[in-house]
Parts: structure tokens; sequence; C-alpha cells
């Protein structure tokens, strides 16, 4: 009897890169998020380059 080939266990590296791609996407919010509702003015968390000169 002839065993099946299955692709899926080749594809571990691609769900591994969409899910540590995700984490970081929800990382980086959550740290934007945080400071915005630490902060006491209602100033953008993220100014232009121009503005800031």
């Amino acid at each position: 009897m002839e065993t099946e080939k299955h692709f899926t266990i080749r594809s571990g590296w691609l769900r591994a890169a969409l899910l540590g791609a995700n984490d970081g996407i929800l990382s980086t919010a959550s740290l934007v998020i945080g400071i915005a509702a630490a902060s006491c003015t209602r100033d953008p968390v993220w100014k232009p380059m121009q503005e800031m000169n």
C-alpha cells in the first residue's frame, strides 16, 4: 500500500512567518495606542519630519 504525501508539513515556515508578522503589527499598534492614551495632549503621536524642525 502506498502512503499519501501531504504538503502541509512543508508549509510550516509560511505559517510561522504570517503569525510572526501579525504579532509584530499587534505589538507596534499596542505600543502606539498605549503612548497615545498616556499623553495629556491631543497632538498626533507621530509627527511628520517637516513639523519637527
